[in-house]
């Protein structure tokens, strides 16, 4: 008979200690709209309204993300895992897309203003920025680089004051097309 004494260790994917958040706005899916549909307001609105509450997300070697997407395509991803990662976006019958992250630091704010849902890669059609809670006055840019969909970006140490809505959904523009989340 043998017996094991002390802390066992972990089975499968953990929990992150420095986990990282993703948020943005889904502003669309490439080619969503048969040609030849009349477009309004109020049928965009409702064809988006239906994309977004079909919409499922998924986070590669995550064993638990909290948050998802809105009604208006806002999306808010926390306990992703740092430095590497591939968040999938699932719309049943109509796109499946993968956004890779790659160099993220621990703890960082990830904010993707606006992001095309696309069958190959999603893309990015605003900057994304790449924020770490910092002991400073004002935002700093720093050195180091982190990747979201093949693009670099740097990242910018942010006082902590300014870092209190990382986990919240993306403030959306009332109105305007091509308008962009704010963060504040």
């Amino acid at each position: 008979m043998a017996c094991a004494c002390g802390p066992s260790e972990p089975q499968g994917p953990v929990v992150s200690k420095e986990p990282i958040s993703v948020r943005g706005w889904i502003v669309d899916v490439e080619h969503a709209v048969p040609p030849g549909t009349v477009q309004t307001v109020e049928t965009e609105a409702a064809r988006k309204a239906a994309l977004w509450a079909n919409t499922y997300v998924e986070v590669k070697d995550a064993p638990f993300v909290s948050g998802g997407v809105d009604e208006h395509g806002a999306f808010v991803l926390l306990d992703v895992p740092p430095d590497h990662s591939e968040i999938t976006f699932t719309i049943p019958n109509v796109v499946t897309t993968k956004l890779v992250l790659d160099k993220i630091p621990g703890n960082a704010d990830v904010v993707v203003p606006a992001l095309l849902l696309a069958p190959s890669a999603p893309k990015l059609t605003q900057p994304v920025q790449i924020r770490m809670a910092a002991q400073i006055d004002r935002p700093r840019v720093t050195a180091r680089e982190g990747i979201v969909a093949g693009a670099k970006f740097k990242v910018v140490e942010t006082p902590f004051a300014q870092m209190g809505d990382r986990r919240d959904y993306p403030v959306l523009p009332a109105t305007g097309a091509g308008r962009l989340p704010t963060v504040k």
